[in-house]
């Protein structure tokens, strides 16, 4: 009843206004196009300026059909807010109304969008005075498509065509509005051009209104198509530009003759030597490659497998040029390709004059050691392990025993790691006996004592060595060692003598002598004493080591006195305290009552039984000595 009242008043009151000429002024602002993405809400506002106050406003909300046609889907006015409910907007709006002094918004909210919605909305504003205005905005709906499928064909392909023949196809599903596919090859884009390339493309529409298209690519192919890469680009519209999405990468196989071959050493990378095992690899230039043979400069045909002839071992025979063979499959001509094997070499290392030499002590030696190689050679010259000598000749001046042994030439080539030889000699050095000095030929030793003498000879032939003392042989042992002979006497030392050591052999002979003087010892009881006389291993010499018992026997008896005086002062240490009772030796010890004290120590010679009692009283008396 009261909005019934409202109403009659408001109508009432606008047909007064109408009557008295009062005309209000509206003004409607809209945006010319709102883009969303399918699925989501769409806001499109709609801005007013009115004289009048906001409740004196109605409000329309139309959309055009793709005839044209236009319908309303919304009415409000003062007293009412009305949504119309047989439109394909029914349940999917929304109106907000924000109004303020002199102005306003409408806001249409359309929810959950669908590809339908793509219209033209308009907006209605109607002031109670007749004035009204209105705007229009365009509603776009996005879908981006799915990422493009692309699809080569999986078998190769003859060069030679007189037409375009299909590489590939791309398909880019559900996208809206219609996306566009772009043929690429190595980054160049394709568009058709007669008689050779040729893009094919399909639309489909379905049943949710999304457009999938699907583009065909066929191309006169050339030798150099192979190994190009090819792909497809989707371009699409988002909302405020475009998007593009790139499918992988396919790569096509041309097949065609092979018109040159090559031949090369694979493997190894480096100058051959004998020895090694050789690669060589031909190659053409068509596609697949082509079946071939091999050959040496005999023309003899060898075993190859997979297009790579494998040589083991090879020596500086296998030099020469090589071939590899096969045939056009168009002209059926033979197609050569070959290149040159040289084989490195190195000879094995030879010493010349002989490989065993004896010379004379002071004698020179030139010896030279040679090897026939390809490659520039280095020689080194080694004993023992040590270098010697650069180059291939070895000289040595003024020869001596010490230059005797095995002498090893090595040759290699420095250009190439692991080529080598080598070879030896034995060097012998004759010349009479020679005697390793002592350190010392004089030495002293104690009566009674043994002293071992040794005397150690080299020479060639090997030297005899004998013992002398007093013009008579000595007893003595010998030992063979690597450059001599050792030998060994043991001397009892009676008085002062001479000994010697005589060395012999064809060449010569030598002698070094001994003097050993006889030492009388000092203390009661004669020792035995050791002296040996022993080379260092530093150089051939006799060492000589003498005992000196005198000596040692002096200190012992110190030691024994200072330890006597010590056990006496112990003793009367303990006698004053009370500490001892009983007797020492034959005497007994007692205490009587008097207050004087007397101890008896008993003293007994090493030599003899007899003891020797000292009397040692409080109050010391002349007699008591």
């Amino acid at each position: 009843m009261a909005l019934r009242t409202k109403t009659a008043l408001l109508v009432g009151l606008l047909f007064l206004l109408h009557t008295w000429g009062v005309k209000a002024q509206v003004k409607v602002e809209m945006e010319d196009r709102v883009e969303v993405t399918l699925g989501t809400a769409a806001e499109i506002p709609c801005l007013y300026t009115t004289d009048d106050g906001f409740g004196g406003l109605i409000i329309e909300w139309f959309y055009l059909d793709p005839a044209g046609k236009q319908h309303r889907i919304y009415f409000q006015d003062p007293t009412m807010r009305i949504e119309e409910t047989n439109s394909q907007f029914t349940g999917r709006i929304k109106v907000d109304v924000t109004p303020s002094q002199g102005s306003g918004q409408v806001l249409l909210r359309v929810l959950e969008t669908r590809l339908g919605d793509e219209v033209d909305f308009i907006c209605l504003v109607k002031s109670l005075t007749d004035g009204n205005d209105q705007g229009k905005t365009q509603l776009r709906v996005f879908e981006k498509p799915a990422h493009p499928i692309i699809k080569s064909v999986d078998k190769d392909i003859w060069f030679n065509n007189e037409e375009p023949v299909k590489i590939g196809s791309c398909e880019a599903k559900n996208g809206y509005p219609r996306p566009n596919i772009t043929w690429y090859k190595d980054n160049t884009p394709l568009s058709n051009v007669p008689n050779e390339v040729s893009v094919v493309s399909q639309v489909a529409t379905g049943s949710s209104g999304l457009f999938s298209v699907e583009s065909e690519l066929s191309l006169k192919v050339v030798k150099e198509d192979q190994g190009s890469e090819f792909y497809c680009e989707v371009n699409y519209q988002i909302i405020g530009g475009f998007g593009m999405l790139e499918s992988e990468k396919k790569k096509i196989r041309v097949s065609y003759p092979s018109d040159e071959v090559n031949l090369w050493v694979k493997s190894p990378k480096r100058d051959i030597k004998e020895g090694d095992t050789v690669e060589f690899e031909c190659l053409g230039n068509g596609n697949p490659q082509p079946l071939v043979t091999f050959r040496n400069r005999e023309m003899v045909e060898l075993n190859a497998i997979n297009n790579v002839l494998e040589l083991r071992n090879v020596s500086r025979l296998d030099s020469g040029l090589y071939e590899c063979v096969t045939t056009h499959i168009e002209t059926f001509e033979e197609v050569v390709g070959n290149t040159t094997l040289f084989v490195n070499y190195l000879e094995p290392a030879d010493v010349s004059p002989e490989e065993t030499l004896t010379l004379s002590q002071g004698a020179d030696l030139n010896q030279s050691c040679n090897a026939l190689s390809s490659l520039k050679t280095h020689t080194v010259w080694m004993k023992n392990g040590v270098k010697v000598a650069t180059g291939n000749i070895l000289s040595l001046r003024d020869v001596v025993y010490d230059m005797a042994g095995t002498y090893e030439c090595m040759v290699t080539v420095p250009q190439l790691v692991g080529m080598e030889t080598s070879a030896a000699f034995q060097l012998i050095v004759e010349g009479s006996p020679e005697i390793s000095e002592p350190q010392s030929t004089s030495l002293e030793q104690a009566v009674e004592s043994t002293v071992v003498l040794t005397c150690r000879a080299r020479g060639n032939p090997r030297p005899t060595i004998t013992w002398r003392s007093a013009g008579s042989l000595v007893d003595s042992q010998s030992n063979v060692t690597e450059d001599g002979v050792l030998s060994w006497v043991n001397v009892k030392v009676s008085s002062d003598l001479n000994v010697s050591c005589h060395a012999s052999n064809t060449n010569g002979n030598v002698e070094t002598l001994y003097s050993i003087k006889a030492i009388v010892p000092t203390t009661a009881s004669p020792t035995t004493t050791l002296a040996t006389v022993v080379p260092t291993t530093a150089s051939p010499t006799t060492t000589l080591a003498t005992a000196g018992g005198s000596g040692v026997i002096i200190a012992v008896l110190i030691i024994c006195l200072l330890l006597l005086a010590i056990l006496g002062s112990v003793l009367y240490f303990l006698y004053k305290k009370g500490k001892i009772c009983g007797r020492s030796g034959k005497q007994d010890l007692t205490k009587e009552k008097t207050s004087r004290d007397n101890i008896v120590v008993e003293m007994k010679s090493d030599n003899t039984e007899e003891a020797v009692l000292l009397a040692v009283n409080g109050d010391k008396k002349s007699g008591d000595q």
